[in-house]
């Protein structure tokens, strides 16, 4: 089953004067790479102020970086991309919990939102469909996720 994020209907999607970091892992490129054009797009579209782009090694790597990055910034919010595929062995779970539970350990510590647009896929054609180049998008997602939290806590 397909499944895409809709737009809040009550949510003016717009990133005007919003300032984001985005992270992103180098792992599995083709897919990441996508992701990250894809939320680029969004949040020029939206009208962001600035988006800066750091990559990682790996998705492992993704929670030190916003973590140190967020530190002391200016930034609305983070977004963290990446792309990890199940193989046969148990790597797969320590890397995608230690991404999952480590970018949320930051945004709490931080308190500043971070959109997670990290695929966990059991295969390559799995990440491959949610990287195209269309609304369906996760990198698009979770660009739209960011911009709508950073709307709810950015200073008024």
């Amino acid at each position: 089953m397909k499944r895409h994020f809709e737009e809040s209907a009550d949510t003016d999607l717009k990133a005007t004067g919003l300032r984001f970091l985005i992270v992103a892992a180098r792992y599995n490129r083709d897919i990441t790479d996508s992701l990250l054009e894809s939320a680029l797009k969004t949040l020029e579209e939206a009208g962001a102020e600035r988006a800066v782009v750091l990559r990682t090694p790996g998705a492992f790597e993704i929670p030190m970086v916003l973590g140190h990055y967020l530190k002391q910034s200016s930034y609305h919010a983070g977004i963290a991309l990446g792309c990890v595929i199940r193989g046969d062995t148990p790597h797969f779970d320590y890397v995608a919990g230690e991404c999952s539970r480590g970018v949320m350990d930051v945004a709490l510590a931080k308190d500043i939102p971070i959109a997670f647009g990290v695929l966990t896929c059991n295969t390559h054609e799995q990440a491959e469909e949610r990287a195209k180049p269309d609304e369906t998008n996760k990198g698009r997602e979770a660009a739209l996720a960011a911009i709508e939290m950073a709307q709810r806590f950015a200073p008024r």
